[in-house]
């Protein structure tokens, strides 16, 4: 997956996701710094995160339900240390526009 440096509530987002969807690609970006001084910025940063996540689970899924699928494996950090997080899901035999 993605290879820089990353603190341990991201290592642990990919960590479950790695675990709970197989993904064929995995990005998470730590959106943190873009937010401070906002509402549910943590201090210790890593409160606001970006996942770009593609995986066959997601085939025949909707969006709603890829990003609930996301949620479910993240619940126990979303409802302790995890402010807002962006979820981009997508199946490899999604469509490309434009293509």
């Amino acid at each position: 997956m993605d290879t820089k440096l990353k603190g341990p509530v991201a290592v642990e987002i990919e960590s479950r996701l790695i675990a709970a969807l197989s993904p064929l690609s995995l990005a998470v970006i730590d959106d943190s710094d873009k937010h401070l001084g906002h509402s549910g910025h943590d201090a210790r940063g890593e409160s606001h995160f970006t996942v770009e996540i593609e995986s066959a689970a997601f085939s025949g899924q909707t969006r709603v339900i890829r990003q609930r699928m996301v949620n479910t494996a993240l619940a126990e950090l979303l409802a302790t240390r995890v402010h807002a997080l962006a979820i981009r899901a997508k199946a490899p035999d999604d469509m490309v526009v434009g293509a």
